[in-house]
């Protein structure tokens, strides 16, 4: 059987400090200076759900991920934030995470471990233009 391999890796957030009463002011101060990881893998290493890719099923996955200052994606603390509503899909982005590698995050250049959120999208080429026309 063939491994498809069709993701899109985008970053969408860096996660709060966790204090609620922080102004806007206060916020932006401590984001100032702080840079996302960022993927760095040639290829992605999630897969579509072979049988699903063939059924041309989509759909969106968010994980929320937690990358330590030397870029590492700890497996164990990987979750759904973001279901995308079908099971297998939501498997594959996770089962397929852990071999993510990810230049780490930076905080005044300096860096540091962090959580944020990761989408997974998962695309069928017939179905989005990309691919031959049936």
């Amino acid at each position: 059987m063939k491994r498809v391999a069709t993701v899109c890796v985008v970053i969408l957030a860096a996660c709060g400090t966790g204090q609620s009463s922080l102004d806007e002011a206060e916020t932006a101060e401590i984001e100032r200076g702080f840079e996302l990881p960022v993927a760095t893998n040639a290829e992605s290493p999630v897969f579509y759900p072979v049988d699903l890719f063939e059924q041309e099923v989509e759909g969106s996955v968010v994980l929320r991920l937690f990358i330590t200052e030397d870029g590492t994606v700890v497996p164990e603390s990987t979750q759904v934030a973001e279901t995308s509503g079908m099971p297998d899909l939501d498997s594959a982005a996770v089962a397929g995470v852990s071999e993510l590698t990810f230049a780490p995050a930076t905080r005044n250049g300096t860096p540091v471990a962090t959580l944020f959120l990761q989408p997974i999208h998962f695309r069928h080429p017939a179905r989005t233009g990309l691919g031959e026309q049936r």
